[in-house]
């Protein structure tokens, strides 16, 4: 029984590591997500502000195809900082990205908002902005991206509820890792 315990505990401590080393399978997207392709890969040491606070952020992001190519899957943690420079929290996000009757979609998680983007303006290889649907009483949200020379800028949006004037939220640049 002794040995079965220290097992599993080498196996505890050994699959995450052997599981973050391996290498992500390479997959192309389907066609419809072709476009977004740009956004494949890893992105790190970024550095951003936050609109709200005035304090900055820090993090790393990255994008994997998954479901054949049918889903992109974005995996995020963020580091933020009051205006001293002082470590105020973090927090995990994900997000899925997939095209569905005709258009782009995504679905925005973070543990407690859920954000659903129902449209995606993209120029392929370049950049792309999710936006939300526009409903009575809630705020509508706009998602960019935008590469450039091995960095990938983002920016976060929002509009009051009944405006159609976006104010930023959040917004950094990271840089592709390889």
């Amino acid at each position: 029984m002794r040995a079965f315990s220290f097992f599993l505990a080498i196996l505890a401590i050994a699959w995450p590591v052997a599981s973050r080393a391996a290498p992500a399978p390479s997959v192309t997207l389907q066609p419809a997500l072709a476009g977004l392709g740009f956004l494949l890969g890893r992105w790190g040491a970024g550095a951003g502000r936050v609109a709200e606070t005035g304090g900055r952020s820090a993090g790393s992001s990255s994008f994997i195809a998954q479901a054949g190519g049918g889903v992109l899957v974005r995996r995020d943690h963020t580091e933020l900082f009051d205006k001293a420079g002082q470590r105020s929290g973090s927090f995990d996000q994900l997000m899925t990205i997939y095209a569905e009757g005709g258009a782009i979609h995504a679905d925005y998680f973070d543990g407690v908002h859920v954000i659903h983007y129902t449209n995606a303006k993209i120029t392929p290889g370049q950049s792309v902005v999710f936006s939300t649907a526009a409903a009575t009483g809630a705020p509508n949200f706009q998602l960019s991206y935008a590469v450039k020379s091995g960095t990938l800028s983002v920016a976060f949006a929002m509009a009051p509820p009944g405006s159609t004037a976006f104010h930023p939220i959040a917004a950094g640049t990271l840089r592709q890792e390889k």
